[in-house]
């Protein structure tokens, strides 16, 4: 008997010598319904943590106001040369008036019959949630997400994130995330050495939205 097999021997017989009532341990699997309350000041921790994680890992980050997004889109995505971009069901139609009002320029719709084929430079979306501590990105196919992740990542991802959407750590992002849906993780620490729920553009930019 291997000495593996000899250890689950042990802990096998360990268990049955327990009482019924100790043999099992109920683990809750909840997590906080909702994420506490964020004073300012630690808002603007996390923000700034949150942008300074993302640049250290080499991706573009401006934080802006509302009124600012469809003008900072349209010129990152033109500085950038993209001229098929896609956009997720259910993203806000006017991000992309400016960039598209331009000859050549097209909109590829993600919805659940558009090709995987239709090649595209570059991706315009928003997200679930942000993890400052490791620079993520987390979509779940919510509108404005995608609704899977793409089999050829475009060069170029535009993410717009809400600062309040910022949490310190991936826990406190879980709870926010549908199981039904395809979760995608950008960026963060794994940008090296995609796995298959883990899509990372050869640039990635992200606008905060204060």
């Amino acid at each position: 008997m291997t000495s593996r097999e000899e250890f689950l021997r042990r802990v096998r017989d360990g268990l049955m010598a327990l009482p019924d009532d100790e043999r099992t341990v109920t683990v809750s699997h909840r997590y906080p319904r909702q994420t506490p309350a964020v004073s300012t000041e630690d808002r603007a921790t996390l923000v700034e943590s949150f942008a300074s994680r993302l640049k250290s890992l080499g991706a573009e980050v401006d934080r802006i106001t509302e009124p600012e997004i469809a003008d900072r889109v349209n010129l990152v995505l033109r500085v950038h040369g993209a001229t098929a971009v896609t956009a997720p069901d259910g993203l806000p139609g006017e991000w992309l008036e400016y960039w598209s009002e331009t000859d050549g320029h097209h909109v590829v719709r993600d919805h659940p019959h558009s090709s995987t084929a239709d090649p595209v430079d570059a991706i315009v979306t928003t997200c679930t949630g942000a993890v400052a501590d490791s620079g993520t990105l987390v979509l779940d196919g919510r509108p404005g997400q995608l609704r899977r992740t793409p089999s050829r990542v475009p060069g170029c991802h535009v993410c717009v994130v809400r600062a309040d959407q910022i949490v310190a750590s991936l826990p406190e992002v879980l709870d926010r995330l549908d199981p039904r849906r395809p979760i995608t993780f950008f960026g963060g620490p794994s940008a090296a050495a995609a796995t298959p729920d883990t899509a990372n553009p050869r640039q990635l930019i992200v606008f905060i939205v204060e």
